[in-house]
């Protein structure tokens, strides 16, 4: 199914009887809804558990449009898509689940429009990240020579997928790389309960526990042994997130 966005064409998924509570499901840089979340199990897990999913391509992602200007892809741009996905649906207010990118887009939308988002898990998500080298992701994007294993690694990642559009995706990473960090003001009034799900292996995921600590309303669960996209499909991931969905 497909939405207009302020004139970007998004592509959504809905699974599940319409009585159910929503939950949001928002992929990770250069992967999509299907890829982050079905072959993973979750949702299944998601279904399994009494919910609504709604899934959605992000713009840039998966059988959305792919904009190449880098304006287009701002935390609160791609924010603003999700809450005309709720407007599109019609859902006063639905639980959100991100991974890595979508975490980002989650935290903003908790941020922009606290009265739409119950609560939120942002998993792979920390004070740092890839955004920091989003100049060098840009260039390896665009064929460059990767000048960072970071670089290296999402030059990998993006082009082992023939759908992908190098170009939208390297304006994507500039158009978050650019966006102003967190402001701490900013988190420190958050009161949507929020989950914040880590790796203890995640270098992308830096510094999780000082996000943590400028949001009064989270917590935070660090899978053991896990890396950036190994802690994805974790079984603690899923027992963690239907816990604290189950807790309103």
């Amino acid at each position: 199914m497909e939405f207009d966005s302020d004139g970007v064409r998004l592509h959504y998924e809905l699974h599940g009887p319409e009585d159910r509570p929503p939950v949001v499901l928002v992929h990770g840089f250069a992967s999509e809804y299907q890829l982050n979340w079905v072959g993973t199990r979750w949702q299944e897990t998601m279904l399994n558990a009494g919910y609504r999913v709604v899934g959605l391509d992000c713009r840039g992602h998966g059988l959305s449009d792919k904009p190449h200007d880098p304006g287009a892809y701002s935390p609160a741009v791609m924010a603003a898509d999700v809450r005309r996905l709720l407007d599109e649906l019609d859902i006063a207010a639905a639980r959100y689940i991100g991974y890595s990118m979508g975490a980002r887009i989650g935290l903003q939308a908790v941020i922009d429009f606290p009265d739409r988002i119950v609560r939120a898990v942002l998993g792979g998500l920390g004070m740092g990240g890839a955004v920091e080298e989003a100049e060098k992701i840009a260039r390896a994007l665009r064929g460059g020579e990767p000048e960072s294993p970071s670089a290296l690694s999402f030059q990998r990642f993006a082009s082992a997928r023939p759908t992908n559009d190098l170009e939208a995706l390297a304006a994507c990473m500039e158009g978050l790389g650019h966006s102003p960090g967190f402001d701490p003001a900013r988190l420190a009034a958050i009161r949507t309960p929020i989950l914040v799900v880590v790796g203890d292996r995640d270098d992308l995921a830096r510094n999780a526990p000082e996000l943590v600590e400028l949001i009064p309303s989270s917590r935070l669960v660090t899978i053991a042994g896990r890396d950036h996209m190994g802690a994805v499909p974790a079984r603690e991931f899923k027992e963690a997130v239907i816990a604290f969905l189950s807790e309103e």
